[in-house]
């Protein structure tokens, strides 16, 4: 994230950043101040840095990175034959703002020495924003969100750039199978110490399996792929995108499930404001020349993407509690497990995946 988070002691490395500034904007600029952000599932770190100088902002954000710059939701794809020459982020960003995506901006790309300056987008972002909204100010706001995805998703696709990294990776059918092992293997299996019944076991990834093949062969477009609340922020009225190094190809609605179902969102989207937003996703892919699409089809693949990425959370979540020590994520398990509960109850064929789901987690119970 770029904006939120309390303060925490610097590292070291920290001490070449008003250097960096002031190589980006002017040796008399007067830096006051560098404040350590909340940082994401990966291993970048963020600071805010304070400036003074006729020729900069008031703020400025300073990743800081210790790695490839790739997310640990990013472990699973392993496509590249060789490590990328450029930071996803960086090469995805460069994408993003030829279609006019509301990305923040790049100040410095110093990635080869591991910062990247960007510009601040605030400390609001689309949850926080939405907090004390209801009714038609809540639809609208997330309206704005989904006009930012559809630019997206839409114009992405149509202006396919074979530089960017993003069209080089899909989600298909292995990858949303491996996703439905990693929640069993983590989600059930080793929270609880113990193995499923072959016969369970059989019945669950019978049914995982369907899903994945219908998702696995839903056209694809280009998903941003973690597309929720907190990687949107509200600036001046405009929703700012962050967080979108690990796009890549998916199904059309990849991303608005993520939007409208995530983490704890479904305490501010309720049945009836999803309705409304699928409606308004469905119309305005009509008339921004999107394929064909009837309704029907549009939100049976939105409840197809919602439930796997429901099930993908679980399993990943406690993934990076036992294996990455981030154990920050397991806050959200509850509204996710909701979530699963809502979508097994909407289709009558998953009953056994309840049923056995239910012996083993008392959420469910």
């Amino acid at each position: 994230m770029l904006g939120r988070g309390c303060c925490r002691p610097l590292t070291p490395d920290t001490s070449q950043i008003p250097a960096l500034l002031r190589e980006r904007f002017g040796a008399g600029l007067g830096v006051d101040e560098i404040v350590a952000l909340a940082g994401d599932a990966s291993t970048r770190r963020y600071v805010r840095a304070r400036l003074r100088g006729p020729d900069a902002p008031a703020t400025a954000i300073v990743m800081i990175l210790a790695d490839s710059g790739q997310s640990i939701s990013s472990d699973e794809l392993a496509v590249f034959e060789k490590p990328p020459r450029e930071l996803p982020f960086v090469n995805v960003h460069r994408f993003l703002r030829t279609l006019g995506v509301s990305v923040p901006e790049i100040y410095l790309d110093a990635s080869p020495r591991g910062f990247v300056v960007l510009e601040d987008v605030g400390d609001t972002t689309l949850w926080d924003a939405a907090s004390d909204l209801s009714g038609e100010a809540l639809e609208s706001l997330y309206r704005r969100a989904v006009d930012q995805l559809l630019s997206l998703v839409l114009d992405g696709t149509r202006r396919r750039d074979d530089g960017c990294i993003a069209f080089q990776q899909a989600f298909d059918e292995r990858l949303f199978l491996w996703e439905f092992e990693h929640f069993i293997e983590y989600g059930i299996e080793k929270r609880l110490r113990q193995a499923l019944p072959p016969s369970e076991l059989a019945e669950l990834r019978h049914h995982f399996a369907a899903i994945a093949a219908r998702l696995g062969a839903a056209p694809r477009f280009l998903a941003h792929r973690d597309f929720h609340s907190w990687n949107l922020f509200v600036q001046d009225g405009r929703v700012r995108v962050i967080d979108f190094q690990d796009a890549l190809l998916a199904p059309a609605t990849y991303d608005l499930a993520t939007l409208l179902g995530d983490r704890d969102t479904r305490l501010r989207i309720d049945s009836a404001a999803e309705a409304d937003l699928l409606g308004y996703y469905h119309r305005q892919w009509q008339a921004r020349g999107g394929p064909d699409w009837p309704a029907s089809a549009l939100q049976a693949e939105y409840f197809d993407c919602a439930l796997q990425k429901a099930f993908k959370v679980v399993g990943r979540f406690h993934y990076l509690d036992m294996v990455k020590g981030k154990p920050g994520y397991l806050r959200y398990l509850p509204a996710t497990w909701r979530q699963i509960d809502r979508l097994l109850d909407r289709d009558p064929a998953l009953a056994d995946v309840r049923a056995i789901l239910a012996r083993h987690a008392d959420e469910l119970r």
